[in-house]
């Protein structure tokens, strides 16, 4: 759909800006500036591993910086890397009927995507990026980023990636949508590679789209992103299983199930330490809390933590929807991993679940399996002793991070020093 430039009345005064004391800074060539791009509708998923990549490019290259606009509601609570920073567009929410509707502006959903559009062209044009990684919409949310890609073409100064994560959705799902959004052609004209931030022997995100050899030749597989620690975190005394829905927004039946599973088995061990995430709130979380009271010490709860990754290190398993920065920090940290994934609205967390199981990286527990309390409290049981996904042997999984600097510096060759 294309952005509807709706104009909306203006205040009668206006700001001169001839008389601005702001003049144009010349461009520093000596480093380099990667502008990414997050559209962030909902969740946390694009934004963390938005986040990672940037502050691997800023530690590779000296003096770079690097600048993320996302749409994430919760960009704010989130620390960022030395010389990397961010601009939070105004956000968007979807509706159960599948529209959207502005997030907080009174606005209409087409006045606020032509704001966002107009914030995301006019950030690229002073920040005058060398590198533009947009992560999975080839054309932006509802087409916003397109009048960006092209004054990117015609200034012909940045080169410009699409970064994919490992499983979009069903092939059949992803060619419908790529086709609804005109999205091979936009690859074709504005695109220099595409990086798919997993392995090609989980899964292929591109199958059944039908890329023509041209685009299908830009293909870069960099493996899974490697996560690190992110400093101390508040974590229980005793050995406990980290529990984790994400950002927690679709994740109520997972805690739902696992605290089931400590309710119905008064000697399961180890305890369980949930971290419910920043969209799980209001009364369900209230009735949660009353559960986890009556449950204590063996389960103890917090809504949110930004260095997840330090809760993972100290935990002796993970219970997880399965979702692809959790499926990163289980990799990076070899921890055992009990997957429980959603199969609506996408398909995704199913497909990498089933994947991660064959390939004996991860263990799945269906849906319906997962409702059963007794079924749940034997598959958290057998987690301690279950292998680590160290144990697949699989060479290579996790150097997304090196592989996409080293793909920054060949795109960048001549501009920047490594």
């Amino acid at each position: 759909m294309p952005i509807s430039r709706k104009r909306v009345a203006t205040p009668a005064v206006q700001m001169d800006l001839r008389a601005s004391p702001l003049t144009a800074p010349a461009v520093h060539r000596g480093a380099l500036r990667v502008l990414l791009y997050s559209h962030d509708t909902f969740g946390l998923g694009h934004l963390r591993r938005t986040r990672t990549i940037a502050a691997a490019l800023t530690e590779a290259f000296p003096a770079a910086s690097a600048l993320i606009l996302t749409g994430s509601p919760v960009a704010g609570r989130f620390t960022f890397p030395e010389r990397v920073d961010h601009i939070r567009l105004p956000g968007v929410i979807k509706r159960e009927d599948g529209s959207y509707s502005a997030e907080a502006l009174g606005l209409d959903i087409d006045e606020t995507t032509w704001l966002r559009a107009g914030l995301i062209e006019r950030a690229a044009e002073r920040f005058a990026p060398d590198l533009v990684i947009v992560d999975k919409e080839p054309t932006g949310f509802r087409n916003e980023l397109m009048p960006t890609l092209e004054a990117l073409r015609g200034a012909r100064r940045a080169r410009v990636v699409l970064g994919l994560r490992d499983v979009l959705d069903t092939p059949a799902v992803v060619a419908e949508e790529w086709a609804r959004k005109n999205a091979v052609p936009a690859i074709a004209e504005h695109y220099d590679e595409i990086w798919i931030y997993g392995d090609s022997r989980m899964f292929d995100p591109t199958e059944g789209i039908g890329l023509p050899a041209t685009v299908r030749d830009r293909l870069v597989w960099t493996g899974y992103l490697r996560r690190s620690g992110a400093g101390p975190a508040e974590t229980p005394a005793e050995p406990y299983l980290l529990v984790t829905p994400g950002g927690g927004g679709d994740g109520a039946a997972l805690v739902d199930q696992v605290l089931g599973a400590y309710e119905n088995d008064p000697a399961l061990s180890p305890g369980a330490f949930i971290v419910y995430g920043p969209f799980l709130a209001g009364e369900r979380r209230a009735q949660f809390e009353e559960r986890v009271a009556r449950l204590a010490p063996r389960v103890a709860s917090i809504g949110f933590e930004s260095r997840m990754e330090s809760l993972i290190v100290g935990a002796q398993g993970v219970v997880a929807m399965g979702g692809y920065n959790t499926f990163c920090e289980i990799l990076s940290f070899d921890k055992p991993a009990l997957i429980v994934p959603r199969s609506r609205p996408r398909m995704e967390q199913t497909i990498r679940a089933r994947q991660a199981e064959a390939l004996g990286l991860a263990r799945m527990l269906d849906s319906a399996a997962a409702r059963d309390p007794a079924e749940m409290a034997a598959a958290i049981r057998a987690l301690v002793d279950q292998p680590r996904p160290s144990a697949a042997r699989l060479d290579g999984l996790l150097d997304g991070l090196p592989r996409i600097v080293a793909r920054a510096g060949a795109l960048l060759r001549g501009r920047v020093r490594a």
